[in-house]
């Protein structure tokens, strides 16, 4: 396939995905909510439609690629295999990788998480439907063998085994990260909205989810309080209530001070990822200062939430509401993964 006719079958997906009139997709939600809690329907279809407006339209593939004019001279059938080890803690978050693969003309070999079998395995037939040479580049396999690199994302823990296994060949391989947010106290109504979107989102288990917020020495916690006040809905989830019960029994017993709102509690912690139903707060002296320190924590850190201009920072920085938002060139732990996979 060239890559005109592979860019053609995603955008057909997408286009198709938009449409959003697809019985069988919704009966395979359905079935991974039943297997998988934390991945509700509402949350799968958000997942769906956030992948095919963003990473599926023709006009936005064609700017990204344009910044990639090695991608034009891909052969036109696979010649490399791409290992994917996928992760599960948000709905398809690795398809993001798969395509990278697919548009780079190389042919991935996937290992899909058990958090999320179902859905992914039919986007691909999806594509095979609009082209039937697109099932070449894609196979599904219970274990990775005969590859020739790898891109792999879990834990601090798995990524230990991942080097392990996998450091001999060219590899990408991602740990634990996060987002954070930073509060200069001035944000309206609106923009406090919109970062409980960032910290809610996918009941914050994705590495873009904020987990953490840093805020003036003086800050007043009340107006955020009241609009985070608005996902107590969240509590009505049993998995979301399990653990809001274990941490706030667990912080009393331990005679921690917080901040409580419907959702969550607030605690002031020096770590960057939290605990489900917390969120950790920092307090900061100066911008400059904080600026350096996020620096210094790029490692642990996915992107920073702030106004815009507020904190002059080279981390990637977005807007309130942005954060589950990413573009195709917004790539995880900031490796460029179409770079890597055209020098393979």
């Amino acid at each position: 396939m060239t890559l005109d006719e592979r860019l053609r079958t995603l955008t057909q997906l997408g286009q198709h995905l938009l449409a959003n009139n697809d019985e069988y997709l919704a009966a395979l939600q359905q079935r991974t909510e039943f297997h998988n809690g934390w991945f509700t329907q509402d949350n799968q279809r958000s997942a769906v439609q956030a992948i095919a407006s963003a990473f599926l339209d023709e006009a936005a593939l064609r700017r990204w690629l344009a910044d990639y004019p090695a991608v034009a001279d891909a052969p036109t059938e696979p010649r490399f295999t791409v290992g994917l080890v996928l992760a599960g803690n948000i709905p398809l978050v690795g398809f993001h990788d798969l395509l990278c693969v697919y548009v780079a003309g190389h042919r991935s070999q996937i290992k899909l998480s058990s958090k999320d079998e179902y859905v992914l395995p039919y986007l691909l037939q999806l594509l095979a439907r609009y082209d039937a040479r697109a099932a070449d580049y894609f196979e599904i396999v219970p274990m990775l063998k005969g590859f020739d690199a790898v891109i792999a994302t879990g834990s601090d823990n798995s990524a230990r085994y991942f080097e392990a296994y996998f450091g001999k060949y060219p590899h990408i391989i991602r740990k634990n990260r996060n987002a954070v947010a930073v509060l200069s106290g001035q944000e309206s109504e609106a923009e406090l909205r919109a970062l409980g979107d960032d910290v809610f989102q996918y009941f914050g288990l994705g590495c873009r989810n904020v987990a953490k917020l840093y805020v003036p020495q003086d800050y007043d916690f009340q107006p955020l309080l009241e609009v985070f006040h608005e996902w107590k809905h969240l509590q009505n989830h049993s998995k979301w209530k399990n653990n809001f019960d274990y941490n706030y029994a667990l912080t009393t017993l331990n005679k921690e001070s917080f901040h409580l709102t419907g959702p969550l509690m607030l605690l002031e912690y020096p770590a960057i990822t939290s605990r489900i139903a917390t969120l950790h707060f920092t307090r900061y002296a100066d911008l400059d200062g904080l600026a350096a320190e996020l620096l210094e924590r790029r490692e642990e850190i996915q992107l920073v939430v702030a106004q815009p201009g507020l904190l002059q920072t080279e981390l990637p920085t977005f807007p309130f509401g942005a954060a589950q938002r990413p573009g195709l060139g917004d790539y995880a732990d900031g490796v460029d993964t179409l770079g890597f996979l055209l020098e393979v």
